[in-house]
């Protein structure tokens, strides 16, 4: 009977820690990479959305930037709350480097172009770190938010695409 007891223990135990509600179950060290990489390049796409309503004359590229922002926000904290819950830190600040320091400098159509153009190599950069997240990933959310960004930023990279050959 005692032999019952202590083995009915030691089950309850291991179901136990696996029904943990920290929501840690499931990531791997590239979920972390992930998260940690993603938030720094959300937040330098944020950074170029912001130069847009004092420098683009375009009505179409000022949507655009909006829109980047609304999507971009929510999901710099939703993978900041993911760090937090699985005991990691966050992902160091990137340089903006030549591209911000031309961007800040530029105003009007030559602005939209240099913007266009730069955002497109940062949605590119951001689809491919999004297809390791699916390839290597095991955490369900992030491979999830991993899918809507190749969405969301591959049907963004053809709409500048179609924007930048109209200029």
């Amino acid at each position: 009977m005692r032999k019952i007891v202590i083995l009915g223990g030691l089950a309850l135990a291991v179901f136990l820690g696996g029904c943990s509600t920290t929501g840690t179950a499931g990531h791997n060290a590239d979920d972390v990479a992930f998260a940690q990489q993603m938030i720094p390049h959300h937040r330098q796409a944020l950074d170029m959305a912001k130069l847009v309503p004092s420098r683009s004359t375009d009505p179409k590229v000022a949507d655009l930037a909006n829109r980047i922002e609304k999507a971009q926000d929510p999901e710099i904290r939703q993978m900041e709350g993911w760090l937090s819950a699985w005991g990691a830190g966050s992902g160091h600040e990137s340089m903006h480097g030549d591209d911000m320091g031309r961007l800040e400098a530029a105003k009007g159509a030559e602005f939209d172009r240099l913007w266009l153009g730069s955002m497109i190599k940062h949605h590119q950069g951001a689809v491919e770190m999004a297809k390791t997240e699916l390839a290597k990933g095991s955490d369900a959310g992030a491979k999830d938010l991993a899918r809507r960004i190749i969405d969301a930023q591959q049907a963004e990279i053809t709409e500048m695409q179609g924007l930048l050959a109209r200029s």
